[in-house]
């Protein structure tokens, strides 16, 4: 069993940056991979990024790639989300999201068995 709880949202203005957290309990945490997640008002939840449990690969979608970088902290049990240069379509609410190893892709939420209950990031421009 995983739980994970994210922190770090809040209000920025367009091309500011924000560091998302998700902080996980569970011993054997540094095993699952983990993605994050952002739902807009009234949008379907997408994928953002994901990173295996060892650190060393990692994903992202098209529309963050460049500008966000996804890394964790296995010692802290904690997982990252940096994001740079911030733009108004960035708002939403993420979520951070672990996964039983070799299940399936990282790109679909429906592979993922742990959620986090998300944090609001709302961007100004």
């Amino acid at each position: 069993q995983v739980q994970l709880v994210e922190s770090g949202g809040g209000l920025a203005q367009a091309g500011g940056s924000l560091r998302l957290s998700c902080a996980a309990s569970g011993r054997t945490f540094s095993t699952y991979p983990v993605g994050w997640f952002r739902q807009a008002p009234g949008k379907e939840r997408e994928f953002v990024a994901a990173i295996t449990g060892s650190g060393v690969f990692t994903s992202y979608s098209s529309s963050v790639k460049g500008r966000f970088t996804i890394s964790r902290d296995n010692a802290k049990n904690t997982v990252y989300l940096q994001m740079n240069s911030l733009k108004s379509e960035d708002t939403g609410v993420y979520y951070c999201a672990a996964r039983t190893p070799y299940r399936g892709t990282a790109y679909s939420s429906g592979n993922y068995d742990y959620w986090g209950q998300g944090t609001q990031v709302t961007v100004s421009s």
